[in-house]
């Protein structure tokens, strides 16, 4: 052989080597028995092919008017006008949330995805490699449907989407009685050591003591647990509205919570955050510590970290790289912590100044606050 060839023949042999040893597509086996080659997303992954796949996959940014988690369920315009839009295609949607637009560009123009939506309200964006869908898309569209959506999204944040009856914050006052299920309050807070009137508070800050009280979202009962809440904690779909097993269970609940939030050593501050993460989630209050302790405040200290809580809903904070879980109502966690506070406080016979008085501040402030403004 001749020497000066011996190194193509080798390098040949290499490729041919790599070449055997490189994976086949797997093939793909359908629910009903078919076998069909898995094809990827490209050129020719158009509106036939997507419904034929049952799923519609939207890209996305965090924030109030594009996509946000609220209790357990997604909100936001542009996600609820595409949620309508798949609807209509008689398919799922899935949702990848992206950095920024040049992110969401960049993927909607390789075909990992099939619409964009913008920050834009009724913005929306398919992909050039899928003319029929965005044709399609096109047809659909309509801006009275960005109204229409709208209007549904502030019904559901607003508290005529919870369908419950009110009753009165308390049953009988000169006798101490708040509730009909006081006993009930008082044996399920001794479990995890808190003050049954702060139970009772909460209880009519959810539900103002409707058992029978559930929300879109799928919240039920006195304490308004969810469904997936229910699951983890072990209590029967069918007890969600049984007042006993849904208090229990609330209790459990804020239990566990508590001891995920057990680096606050103030345990009257410990509350204020199970309370904000009961309502709002603990990865949103997180969240808020993280920024506070990023600018010097105290981490620990409700009146420091629920400032953050207020300002996860701007997009300079929910925006920041330290924050993990995005955009936050959190105005409406905010005002649920300070109206369960006050209820609480009146529950024990204690009057609340708007000046800013809360519980959990050291008794010296609070003895020299009551002087100074006669609380």
């Amino acid at each position: 052989m001749n020497l000066s060839r011996k190194p193509f023949y080798l390098l040949l042999l290499v490729v041919i080597l790599a070449a055997c040893k490189e994976k086949k597509p797997q093939p793909m086996v359908m629910p009903w028995g078919e076998v069909a080659d898995s094809v990827p997303a490209g050129d020719d992954f158009d509106l036939d092919r997507i419904q034929a796949s049952g799923e519609l996959i939207l890209l996305t940014i965090n924030g109030p008017q594009t996509y946000y988690d609220y209790h357990g369920r997604h909100l936001g315009t542009q996600y609820m006008l595409v949620q309508r839009f798949a609807d209509r295609l008689g398919v799922s949607l899935r949702v990848e949330v992206c950095r920024d637009s040049a992110e969401m560009a960049e993927k909607l123009s390789l075909g990992d995805a099939d619409i964009m939506a913008l920050s834009t309200p009724g913005k929306l964006v398919a992909s050039k490699l899928k003319p029929l869908l965005a044709e399609e898309l096109k047809k659909w569209y309509k801006p009275e449907l960005l109204d229409e959506v709208r209007k549904e999204e502030d019904y559901l944040l607003s508290a005529r989407s919870v369908k419950r009856r009110v009753f009165s914050p308390m049953l009988d006052r000169k006798g101490g009685v708040i509730s009909h299920y006081d006993q009930l309050f008082m044996e399920h807070s001794q479990k995890i050591r808190w003050d049954w009137r702060l139970m009772a508070a909460q209880c009519y800050q959810e539900s103002t003591f409707d058992p029978q009280a559930k929300s879109w979202a799928g919240a039920c009962g006195l304490m308004q647990i969810m469904p997936s809440t229910a699951d983890h904690l072990g209590l029967p779909r069918s007890q969600m509205f049984d007042p006993e097993q849904n208090i229990a269970a609330a209790a459990r609940y804020l239990g566990e919570l508590e001891g995920l939030l057990g680096d606050i050593p103030n345990r009257q501050e410990r509350l204020n955050y199970v309370l904000a993460s009961y309502n709002g989630g603990l990865h949103h209050i997180r969240d808020a510590m993280a920024l506070a302790q990023r600018d010097g405040k105290n981490p620990h200290r409700w009146a420091d970290v629920s400032q953050y809580v207020l300002k996860l809903a701007q997009p300079e904070y929910y925006n920041d790289p330290i924050v993990k879980h995005g955009y936050m109502r959190g105005s409406e966690t905010y005002n649920y912590v300070l109206k369960i506070q006050e209820r609480w406080n009146g529950y024990r016979g204690v009057k609340t100044s708007r000046l800013g008085f809360t519980p959990s501040e050291p008794r010296r402030a609070t003895k020299e606050r009551k002087k100074k403004y006669d609380v």
